[in-house]
């Protein structure tokens, strides 16, 4: 079997798995422009429009992340395969919050909430495999993010786990507001350069 070389099997994959990121991104700014464009048709939610703003920062800063992957010396189909299932997770993820219909639901309240036990479980299944993508980058790169990075993902597990459990909306009021507020912390300060 012929060897490629690792520039343009990272170039092939970056491909593939920017087609999938786009249509997560393409998902919820299609979810925004549509409540702009039609803002009667369905009542809005605060915690659902957050979550819709985390999952744009979270997108965007995956695949500014996932450059680190030409790194790898050797990517094989098993790890590409893992890869694009792991991207296939944030499509997942804008679609639950963004359905093709309301109809059934009073708005994007009750909808959330319905639907919490799928985004949550999916969410915190995001931050589990994250740790397995962070491996295939090398121990280095896990050892260079120190403690905080395994930190964040284990909090982050454990709170999709209480949120995906209580519709109490303290509770997730207070989750996302701690979580954009983290989230652009974390971002700018491990992720802020590529290098």
């Amino acid at each position: 079997m012929e060897t490629v070389s690792s520039p343009e099997v990272f170039l092939h994959i970056k491909v593939v798995m920017g087609m999938v990121i786009s249509l997560s991104l393409a998902r919820v700014l299609t979810g925004l422009a549509g409540i702009v464009q039609h803002p009667g048709k369905a009542k809005v939610y605060p915690i659902h429009l957050g979550w819709a703003l985390s999952m744009f920062l979270f997108i965007i800063h995956i695949w500014w992340w996932e450059y680190r992957l030409q790194a790898v010396p050797a990517i094989g189909f098993g790890i590409y395969l893992f890869l694009v299932c792991f991207c296939s997770l944030f499509f997942l993820l804008c679609a639950l919050l963004f359905p093709a219909s309301l109809d059934e639901y009073g708005g994007y309240e009750e909808y959330f909430i319905s639907r919490r036990k799928w985004f949550f479980g999916i969410l915190g299944l995001t931050y589990a495999i994250d740790i397995l993508d962070t491996a295939i980058k090398g121990h280095e790169r896990i050892l260079s993010l120190g403690w905080e990075y395994p930190a964040r993902n284990i909090v982050y597990i454990i709170l999709c786990a209480i949120a995906a459990w209580t519709p109490n909306r303290r509770f997730h009021t207070a989750f996302i507001t701690a979580n954009l507020i983290y989230q652009v912390s974390f971002i700018f300060r491990l992720y802020d350069v590529l290098g």
